[in-house]
């Protein structure tokens, strides 16, 4: 009897979807979380906010700083505190790397998304440069006229004028 593999699911925890609209992603990277276990309890629960976190490299290792966990809510006097700084785990080639693109100029490392793989919490990073407020307004007018080709296609296959 052939054993059945389950089917590999990587459940997105958080999407940070201002960092792609504040910023151009240039590189992304992936990297892994040292959690306590209150926190990856409230995690499972589905629960965490990336909305003002960035990350930071200070002494060859690399931080994850404003990443917001609330509480366990089934914890006591064990629970972490929500807004601590977290190290994230990459290898040192990637954090030189990183660091080196960093130092060069106008660049920052921001968490892009929270997700488990294989078990593991793991965060997907991007070396971004900051967007000006004209390329943001360029970038929304493209979305618009986007939309709006693809709707007059489908109203052309369906054979309505408009």
């Amino acid at each position: 009897m052939a054993k059945k593999k389950k089917a590999v699911s990587n459940p997105v925890i958080a999407t940070n979807r201002k960092a792609r609209h504040d910023y151009k992603i240039l590189e992304t990277f992936e990297a892994g979380i040292v959690l306590v276990g209150t926190e990856v309890k409230s995690l499972r629960e589905g629960k965490a906010s990336l909305v003002d976190a960035f990350a930071t490299i200070d002494d060859g290792e690399i931080w994850l700083r404003g990443l917001h966990i609330p509480e366990y809510s089934r914890g006591h006097w064990t629970n972490h505190s929500p807004k601590r700084t977290r190290k994230l785990l990459m290898h040192r080639r990637e954090i030189d790397g990183l660091m080196g693109k960093v130092r060069d100029g106008n660049k920052t490392i921001v968490p892009l998304s929270l997700y488990f793989k294989e078990g593991k919490l793991k965060v997907e990073l991007g070396l971004a440069q900051g967007k000006q407020d004209y390329d943001k307004r360029e970038d929304i007018k493209r979305r618009t006229e986007e939309r709006e080709i693809t709707r007059q296609l489908g109203r052309r296959l369906k054979g309505i004028s408009g």
